[in-house]
């Protein structure tokens, strides 16, 4: 979209920290809000014969049984390397067990799959986490575990997810409002305030146990990288807590009075599994990993270990809180080295003040001063909710596949089963997270969306996250990258490239930018390029088939499979994101060539595929994947019969919007190796040139690549544009509304296959079911059709309007048309007329203060604008910010 790279400016105090971190002088990213929400249920902890990993490490375990691969907490922070971690643990005298992790529904649980059923938010952050802030709401009453588990097996599909809130635990404000603060005095030196507000009108006790511990990295018989010696926690005297770690070194936890006066109780034990519980064998040792459940809960003062040392301690404080009453709790955690006599003096509080107004600095500076007060809220918590989903991910395949030499020997059908052909995959990395409980594992199109609003604000983790993905422990050596850890062999969109260029564009001024990450990336790409090419056109007509997941359920079969019809599918979007894909190295290549020639031959290759898939999508056997009759692009099925198109009118039909290039003759004159090459393409292959329009302005010679013509972008946009089809007051559907009365049907095999207009969650269990692209709204696909209106607009200016919305009589050049679609993303998290936000219409009312705690789910009603499926997908929802932007660029033009 339109925003501007950051300028050079006055350095603020996170400006000066973010510098500091990037020439290695201090290392303010050290400790940062790494540590997942949801480690229990993931592929990773899963060493079973059937790849169940939901069923093979349950919640019921988690608090019972260390981790393999990484740790969980709540609200929680750890190091970069997730070797000493710290969270919260709660405990209302209701519940069975501590509040130490988040809980959920699985995916065979959940009417709609894995859905977590717990209040929170992130409110802010810096990107060095030099300040970082969360809520959690802790009902007063019992959890009602049960419950949540027992309505949401009973209920179907087509039924609305049974809530936290809908159980009535929080009616009349029975809940504690727990927020957490840190704050960092220097790289290695944190400052933690925790507030808790009883917001019922009863006098409770909350009991708080901030929790310090090592992840465990001793129990499984390995050594070599990231295998430490057993570690050690000890009180030294009544108000710290010293840890001691061969490669983090020697820290401190110090814990402050409480409200009532008092030191809190120091418990310790091992973060070692307790088998006597869960297997019925004898523990290792006497001290186990739930032991403060035990001492707390059960009264056991035996389970926590009377030597006061261990793996794992926390500080016990009892709150005693009247209706409306607020305690805080104080604790620093920091090298040994640091003198923290004085710490809970007023010095804590102005730590505090100072990094709060910093933040504000900060977000000053990159958030548009033209936003109203409510669209600043959304873009700040937007902000915040990508960085606290940063996380230590853990994953080293070859370990995993082997088992580990002190643990039981994994079934040998693993060595052949799920990721087994990417042995060479070493994840040990912080890496941004689609939602770090539904999603607590990376997937690469996410994260490629994920990056265009953290290059805002954090442009060096942007460029580190982009490339570490191309980096050959990452990369497959046949060029592909890794999709997600429950099948690392899935293919979705190529949106890499793309993500490269326009973080490589916010990198700096023109003439300032990051030109070696560029390069980089590019030779990277380039073999990521070669194998889409070489797996993904079926029969070498430039016609792509098979494997684009991403968009899961949004066609009528599933598109990673092989199809009961038999034959194979020519992909709309398959086809026009390899055009897309080209069309982005096309220009990474010319961007380099002015100062590398040699680029310019490369340029000319890419140019030449974009041409060649353009006319497949549009000619081949007569029309392409292009239907005249209907004004729209399909999937075709193809077969010994013949090719066929299938009419749903989804967003696989849009895709083709998005190649586009548009290219200045001023420009191209610098390149004279690709400008010769250019024009001879023009002249000699007229059958491919008509893809490439050319046109003068007033500012000089244009050159346009899109694979639809003016009149098909015209005939397209007619849907798009039309509130009957795929114009909702909050966004682009992803399927059009017109397949509410008239479903598409396919009979085959003596089977009927359907798609049906589904506004909210998914009606299929095609992919769990926990996601749906059968008509709501998802911002990664209407943020890339923004970008598309722009460049066309570039090219046709104000010679070319369309109706918006169609029959309203209303002319927009395809700019003011890109505005009106972030306008309509944004009202999503504002107030409407009703003075409620959309996308939560339910949300709790009893909110205390001014700031409204927001939710930026994973896609949203195509009717209502309600959010639906992961609540904290702060990674492509996060978009918004730069819909805000241009919103506010708009009104400042």
């Amino acid at each position: 979209m339109g925003s501007p790279p950051l300028q050079p400016g006055p350095t603020g105090a996170e400006e000066q920290r973010l510098a500091e971190d990037r020439g290695h002088i201090h290392n303010w990213k050290r400790w940062g809000p790494y540590l997942a929400e949801r480690q229990w249920g993931t592929v990773r902890e899963d060493y079973s014969h059937d790849g169940d990993c939901w069923n093979y490490f349950p919640h019921d375990h988690a608090r019972s049984r260390a981790y393999r691969w990484g740790e969980d907490g709540l609200l929680g922070l750890c190091d970069r390397q997730g070797r000493l971690c710290f969270a919260l643990a709660l405990w209302n005298e209701r519940d069975p067990i501590l509040k130490e992790r988040l809980y959920g529904v699985t995916g065979a649980e959940g009417n709609h799959g894995e859905d977590v059923k717990e209040l929170y938010h992130y409110l802010d952050a810096t990107p060095t986490g030099s300040y970082m802030r969360a809520l959690y709401r802790y009902p007063l009453d019992e959890y009602p575990y049960a419950r949540l588990l027992e309505q949401n097996r009973a209920r179907g599909r087509g039924e609305r997810e049974y809530e936290l809130e809908d159980t009535g635990v929080l009616e009349n404000s029975r809940w504690f409002d727990v927020q957490v603060e840190y704050a960092k005095a220097a790289p290695d030196d944190l400052y933690a305030r925790i507030r808790v507000t009883n917001r019922s009108r009863e006098r409770r006790r909350l009991h708080v146990l901030p929790t310090l511990w090592f992840r465990n990295t001793w129990s499984w018989g390995r050594s070599g990288e990231g295998y430490w010696e057993r570690p050690r926690l000890e009180l030294r005297d009544e108000r710290s807590v010293h840890a001691h770690h061969e490669s983090l070194g020697a820290h401190r936890l110090r814990a402050d009075y409480g409200p009532d006066g008092r030191l809190p109780d120091w418990w310790f034990t091992e973060n070692e599994t307790n088998s006597e519980r869960l297997f019925g064998i004898p523990n290792a040792t006497p001290y186990v990993k739930d032991a403060f459940h035990e001492r707390l809960i059960g009264g056991r003062a035996e389970a926590v270990s009377p030597a006061r040392a261990g793996t794992k301690a926390a500080a016990h404080y009892a709150l005693e809180l009247d209706g409306g009453a607020s305690a805080v709790l104080r604790l620093r955690l920091c090298s040994a080295e640091v003198d923290d006599e004085r710490t809970f003096g007023p010095g804590f509080e102005r730590l505090f003040e100072r990094r709060i107004a910093e933040a504000d600095e900060f977000y000053a500076a990159r958030i548009p001063g033209g936003l109203a007060p409510e669209q600043r809220n959304v873009a700040r918590q937007a902000y915040a909710g990508l960085l606290w989903s940063k996380q230590f991910f853990h994953y080293v395949v070859s370990d995993w596949l082997e088992g580990d030499p002190a643990q039981p020997k994994p079934p040998a059908s693993r060595r052949r089963g799920r990721n087994s052909s990417w042995r060479h995959l070493h994840n040990r990395d912080i890496v941004s997270m689609p939602d770090k409980w539904e999603y607590p594992w990376y997937a690469a199109w996410d994260l490629a969306f994920h990056m265009l609003p953290m290059a805002r604000i954090d442009v060096d983790f942007a460029k580190q996250q982009l490339l570490l993905f191309l980096r050959e422990w990452y990369m497959h050596p046949n060029g592909q990258l890794p999709a997600y850890e429950f099948a690392l062999d899935d293919v979705n969109p190529p949106v890499h490239a793309w993500a490269c260029w326009r973080v490589y564009k916010l990198s700096g001024p023109r003439g300032a930018r990051d030109r070696d990450f560029l390069a980089r990336s590019f030779q990277k790409l380039l073999l990521n390029f070669t194998w889409w090419v070489n797996r993904k056109d079926a029969e070498g007509n430039n016609l792509f088939a098979g494997g684009f997941l991403g968009l899961d359920n949004i066609g009528v079969f599933d598109r990673s499979q092989p199809l009961p019809t038999g034959g194979h599918l020519e992909q709309a979007d398959g086809t026009a994101w390899m055009a897309f894909y080209a069309a982005t190295m096309m220009v990474m290549a010319l961007e380099l060539a002015y100062e590398e020639p040699a680029y310019e031959d490369l340029a000319s290759k890419f140019f030449e595929h974009f041409v060649s898939i353009a006319d497949a999508m549009n000619t081949l056997g007569g029309s392409g994947l292009w239907d005249e009759k209907d004004g729209f692009y399909y999937d075709h099925l193809r077969s010994t019969g013949g090719s066929e198109p299938m009419r749903i009118r989804s967003m696989v039909g849009l895709v083709p919007l998005f190649a586009v290039s548009v290219l200045e003759e001023a420009t191209l004159e610098k390149l004279p190796g690709f400008h010769k090459r250019l024009r001879w393409f023009l002249k000699n292959r007229i059958e491919l040139a008509r893809h490439v329009s050319y046109q003068h302005n007033g500012e000089g010679a244009l050159h346009l690549l899109a694979i639809p013509s003016r009149e098909r972008l015209v005939r397209v946009l007619r849907y798009v544009l039309d509130e009957s089809e795929f114009l909702s007051p909050h966004g682009l559907r992803s399927l059009s509304r017109v397949h509410a009365s008239k479903p598409y049907v396919l009979r085959a095999d003596e089977r009927e296959y359907r798609v049906e207009y589904a506004p909210a969650e998914s009606t299929s269990g095609m992919f769990g079911g926990n996601s749906n692209w059968r008509g709501p709204v998802w911002f990664p696909l209407n943020y890339l059709l923004i970008e598309a209106l722009e460049r066309f607009h570039h090219y046709y200016g104000d010679g070319l309007k369309v109706e918006c919305p169609t029959g309203s009589g209303n002319w927009m050049n395809l700019q003011q048309v890109a505005r009106e679609l972030s306008r309509r993303l944004t009202t999503l998290f504002l107030p409407g007329p009703d003075g409620k936000r959309p996308s939560e219409p339910e949300a709790l009312d009893a909110r205390g203060g001014d700031e409204v705690p927001l939710l930026f789910h994973e896609y949203f009603d195509g009717d209502t604008g309600r959010g639906l499926g992961a609540s904290h997908q702060t990674g492509w929802t996060s978009l918004v910010v730069r819909c805000l932007e241009d919103l506010a660029s708009g009104r400042s033009r």
